[in-house]
């Protein structure tokens, strides 16, 4: 308790799974810590309501498990338990026809989870944190860094002053607190809007299941279903109560066209015959009534700190579209790598500051988090928009199931290691790349102990492999046509 009134105090703005984890994190290491979150509490009846209206699934890989596993190993191990592993894609062809596509040689996978699950637990666990406090329907309205003072309004009374020691933003895509950091930072900061616009369905359960009365899933729920259509795409992840939740991803002036029900319903039909009557026409034309159309952005920004004073990590520091599944486990992997770096450099909440008010520690670590960690993070940001292309298109290609494949055997043939535990090092992540020949998605996805940056460079030098292998094989082909022509030709000649 003695520590609890002497360690200094972090402001967390930002109730999601990055700002409770966290908060988690810097509670642990000795920080009297505040969440402040503008919305209402999620827990209650009311604001589930609104979240089941607009919410993408989970999409959980190592990367986001990792993290969990090195700052709060309990909320991991009960993460795991509501989780649907999926082993692979499963591609809905135009006609019905299924192909599926294993993620890893060696089993591993993909984990869908409901949102409000996750950020559910993680505030919980929060909350059972003696030094942390929640503050619900308090929005931020200015920071002022140097005077660490926050300005905090709640409905229920007057605008309050909010001293602090340090300040974390994980607010989200239109973070107050990055708006804030550009008043005093030279930050350099770019924002994107994509031409495509999701939207969320609902396939239900399907019949009663005698054996544990419960409905049953109307397709295979160790998969991600992905229905690409050149343009557009409809994606369907499984949830615990049987059902799925799609999401209809297409350019704007697409959706613009689904004016009228009879419309909606027979550019459905055209492009996701077999979904169709698993959502149902009813349930399909209520979602697209009531259901938000959203929007898809990418922020970019550096540096992510200021001083000794903040720093902002997961959306507040690089929104990215939702195609590599990243998202949420690069803002995970954000606390994960802050975590370790402030333990490597000792920073001590519980030692005053200087007589300058400045935390040296604390500076250096928030200093060498953003030059670390910006190619990182511009590298996921650009592979997952990348990723939309292969989702949506490429997987249906001879050309990508060549290479695919080909990608599959090398990697068979030379990697026989799975990824170490990243917990176990002093820095979080290697300079040099493991040997053997890795996926690409095998990198992002399952090798939290390979950064972005370093997967990016490996993935490049593998591909250049492979490009050459494709013209030799394309070569090779045309040569064995040719000579077959040559000899066809021959016997012809000779009758």
């Amino acid at each position: 308790m003695e520590q609890k009134s002497t360690a200094r105090k972090a402001v967390v703005v930002g109730a999601g799974p990055v700002g409770c984890l966290c908060a988690i994190s810097l509670a642990k290491q000795g920080w009297r810590v505040e969440i402040y979150e503008g919305r209402p509490d999620m827990r209650l009846p009311s604001s589930k309501a609104a979240a089941q209206q607009r919410s993408i699934n989970l999409a959980m890989s190592s990367r986001g498990i990792a993290a969990l596993q090195a700052v709060d190993s309990k909320a991991s191990q009960r993460f795991l338990r509501s989780v649907i592993p999926m082993r692979g894609r499963m591609i809905h062809g135009l006609r019905g026809e299924l192909q599926s596509q294993p993620y890893d040689r060696n089993g591993q996978c993909i984990n869908s989870i409901d949102r409000a699950l996750l950020n559910e637990d993680l505030l919980e666990e929060a909350l059972s944190v003696p030094n942390i406090q929640v503050f619900f329907e308090h929005k931020v309205t200015s920071i002022d860094f140097d005077a660490r003072i926050m300005s905090v309004r709640n409905d229920a009374g007057p605008e309050q002053q909010i001293k602090f020691d340090f300040c974390v933003g994980a607010d989200g895509s239109h973070s107050i607190v990055r708006r804030q950091l550009m008043r005093v930072v030279r930050m350099d900061y770019q924002q994107t809007y994509i031409p495509h616009e999701y939207l969320e369905l609902r396939m239900p359960a399907g019949p009663v299941n005698e054996t544990d009365g419960q409905g049953s899933f109307l397709i295979d729920p160790n998969h991600l279903h992905i229905w690409p259509r050149h343009s557009f795409m409809l994606i369907a992840l499984p949830n615990k109560d049987r059902t799925f939740t799609c999401t209809l991803f297409a350019p704007t002036s697409e959706f613009d066209q689904l004016d009228t029900e009879e419309k909606t319903l027979k550019w459905f039909g055209t492009h996701f015959p077999d979904a169709l009557p698993l959502i149902g026409e009813d349930n399909l034309l209520r979602d697209f009534k009531n259901n938000p159309r959203s929007s898809l952005i990418t922020v970019k920004a550096q540096p992510y700190h200021y001083k000794d004073r903040a720093i902002i990590l997961g959306d507040a520091a690089h929104a990215m579209v939702p195609f590599y599944g990243q998202g949420l486990n690069c803002g995970l992997e954000d606390v994960r790598v802050l975590d370790l770096l402030l333990r490597n450099h000792n920073v001590d909440p519980s030692i005053p500051l200087s007589t300058d008010g400045e935390d040296e520690r604390l500076a250096r670590v928030l200093r060498v988090y953003s030059e670390s960690r910006h190619e990182d993070l511009l590298t996921i940001s650009d592979l997952a928009m990348d990723n939309y292309t292969e989702m949506r298109h490429s997987v249906t290609t001879p050309g990508y199931i060549f290479r695919k494949a080909l990608d599959n055997i090398l990697y068979a043939l030379t990697a026989h290691q799975l990824a170490p535990e990243p917990t176990t090092s002093d820095d979080p992540f290697p300079t040099r790349a493991p040997s053997g020949w890795l996926p690409l998605y095998t990198m992002v996805t399952f090798r939290p102990d390979i950064s972005y940056a370093l997967v990016k460079r490996k993935a490049q030098r593998q591909n250049t492999i492979l490009s050459c292998a494709s013209w030799i094989s394309a070569a090779a082909t045309v040569g064995a046509l040719g000579m077959v022509f040559v000899k066809v030709w021959q016997r012809i000649r000779q009758d």
